[in-house]
């Protein structure tokens, strides 16, 4: 069968639609090439509340990091798409108005999780002090979720994420 067109959450075959097998892709990808390097999309979004503060997440994984609110892209999805569903996924927070901050690649970008897999990430980060709910862990992702002073940002987070939150303090 013929992919005629891929649209949100539904993969389209011969004007009959299905349900996408969103991030089985991966792992379906990874079934064929091993532990192989491949690049993926993620986005991040710095959000600052009225103090100032910046939130962290807590992450599970890599186990007792810290890092912003983020993940990666799911097929057929924009940045922004990634950005909003991530943040809600992981906080329970509705993000708006998110400004571009910058796209973060290259070979210092290379991931290597403890089962062997790597991928070079190539992250969109934008921020926002836009954003309503009640802030709550909601998903598997999460230890903790925490509001942060840029200047008292943990040192246990990701190399990008510390570049992202740098570039942010830094004013670009």
């Amino acid at each position: 069968e013929i992919l005629r067109c891929l649209v949100g959450s539904e993969m389209c075959i011969r004007d009959r639609c299905i349900r996408s097998f969103k991030m089985g892709y991966i792992e379906d990808l990874r079934k064929l090439i091993g532990h192989k390097r491949i690049v993926l999309n993620g986005s991040l979004v710095i959000i600052e509340n009225k103090d100032g503060k910046i939130l962290m997440q807590k992450r599970t994984y890599p186990k007792g990091k810290w890092g912003l609110p983020g993940g990666l892209m799911e097929l057929g999805e924009s940045t922004v798409e990634t950005a909003v569903r991530e943040v809600r996924e992981e906080t329970n927070l509705t993000v708006e108005n998110l400004k571009l901050l910058g796209v973060y690649s290259g070979k210092d970008h290379l991931c290597k999780a403890e089962n062997g897999d790597e991928w070079y990430v190539v992250v969109t980060a934008y921020t926002t002090k836009d954003f309503s709910g009640t802030l709550m862990i909601n998903d598997g992702e999460s230890e903790a979720l925490e509001w942060f002073y840029p200047e008292e940002i943990p040192k246990n987070i990701p190399s990008t994420h510390r570049l992202v939150i740098d570039d942010y303090k830094n004013g670009l």
